[in-house]
């Protein structure tokens, strides 16, 4: 058998076909020939004319106005306190825009002067130090692109019955960038730790005061004290000017606007680790310290909102990751989990970053209902929403990576489902 012969049989129920199928030259002449529409010799309007002149700070097509941030809300009587979200669905590739990074805000965006702001050092270290970004900026930086998820993104998905929203709406408090700036690991050993320090303390300069306890170990493993975001400074909303970025772990940890750190020898017990960002257990606890975001995968196109037209051929497409590691393969179910096929992931899979996923599907008009499910490189597998409640307390919100369904009607609408 040809790999044609292989691309062109389906590789699971329901019209999925073999992730190489987007890989021949042969059948991408016959997408065209499916998809593309008569060319026509018409000369448009704006190549009759000069066009704009240029601008000092770039800005995307009118044409893109509807690219937004989405789901945005603040609690009642405030402005800044709430949360916006990434429009999964609306974007491509892996990184996500600056201007489109979700927001999680608890007491709105403070306006820092970066000449008059410092990160602060101390605690059980042989000498307390303090950094301001001229300082910082003399140091060697390093470069990583990873994601950063709320602990609290797709918990609508807990809800008794689906909600209907689009992929953004549900999933999006997860986005990638490339983050730029001095490990903290270089820093503490400037610092010098003292023997009995197992943690540390990393608190914000926003009204909140937000605070976080860190093991150790994370510092000196992969932390990073962010400076830039996708080449450029870090956004106000995105902790400007320094930030604590933690790869893989509970976004709500990478605390923002970050001016100290506290090197202690138990964590703090803060209010954001205890009252907040705790999972609620069957026995009544409380499990504290859940830090790792599990292994999880959403298909953003086709997705809630995003309707199909006529029957035919389709690429399936989404987004996974772990903060464990890589992404080693990603499962597409076009008949509701009966079977499964094997996506095509986009190189390069890096480590604790979003990794996007494609797979051709020939939909013949019927209902349909389509899955993801990821597996990262420890073998870890997404679970579904039945298994991952059934280990949870009524009430449980934070950490849900459950497999999500989207419904296809015979009319081409879609929506958010339990399967």
């Amino acid at each position: 058998m040809t790999d044609q012969d292989f691309e062109m049989t389906p590789a699971a129920g329901n019209g999925l076909m073999d992730r190489r199928f987007f890989l021949s030259a042969g059948v991408a002449g016959g997408i065209a020939m499916l998809v593309a529409a008569p060319a026509t010799a018409n000369r448009p309007a704006w190549t009759q004319t000069p066009g704009s002149g240029m601008s000092s700070y770039g800005s995307p097509s009118s044409f893109e106005a509807d690219v937004q941030r989405v789901g945005i809300g603040s609690q009642a009587g405030t402005v800044g306190s709430g949360a916006s979200r990434t429009p999964l669905e609306q974007l491509e590739g892996v990184i996500t825009p600056s201007g489109l990074h979700f927001e999680r805000h608890h007491n709105g965006i403070p306006d820092i002067d970066p000449d008059q702001h410092k990160l602060l050092i101390h605690g059980l270290v042989d000498r307390s130090l303090s950094f301001s970004l001229e300082t910082l900026a003399r140091y060697p930086m390093t470069s990583r692109i990873q994601f950063l998820e709320c602990s609290g993104n797709s918990g609508a998905l807990l809800s008794p019955t689906p909600q209907e929203r689009t992929c953004a709406q549900l999933h999006g408090l997860v986005a990638a960038s490339e983050w730029t700036g001095v490990p903290l690991a270089v820093l503490l050993d400037e610092a010098g730790v003292k023997p009995g320090a197992k943690w540390l303390v990393a608190e914000g300069a926003d009204a909140a005061m937000m605070s976080r306890s860190v093991p150790l170990d994370k510092a000196f493993d992969d932390a990073l004290i962010a400076l830039y975001q996708n080449g450029e400074r870090l956004r106000p909303s995105n902790g400007y000017p320094m930030r604590l970025f933690l790869p893989g772990w509970e976004g709500n940890m990478s605390v923002k606007w970050l001016h100290r750190i506290k090197v202690t020898a138990a964590p703090a017990m803060t209010k954001d680790e205890t009252s907040k960002y705790s999972d609620l257990q069957p026995d009544g606890t409380a499990q504290l310290f859940t830090f790792p975001m599990g292994v999880k995968s959403v298909i953003t196109n086709p997705s809630g909102g995003l309707n199909m037209s006529k029957p035919g051929l389709y690429q399936i497409t989404g987004l996974a990751w772990s903060g464990a590691g890589s992404i080693n393969r990603v499962e597409v179910s076009a008949d509701g989990g009966k079977s499964w096929a094997t996506a095509a992931l986009d190189a390069p899979v890096l480590t604790k970053n979003l990794t996007r996923f494609r797979t051709a599907w020939r939909w013949n008009g019927a209902p349909a209902t389509l899955m993801s499910r990821a597996i990262d490189e420890h073998g870890s597998v997404q679970p579904t929403r039945d298994s991952l409640i059934a280990g949870r307390a009524n009430g449980f919100f934070y950490h849900y990576n459950a497999i999500q369904a989207w419904q296809i009607a015979s009319t081409g609408e879609v929506a958010n489902v339990y399967a």
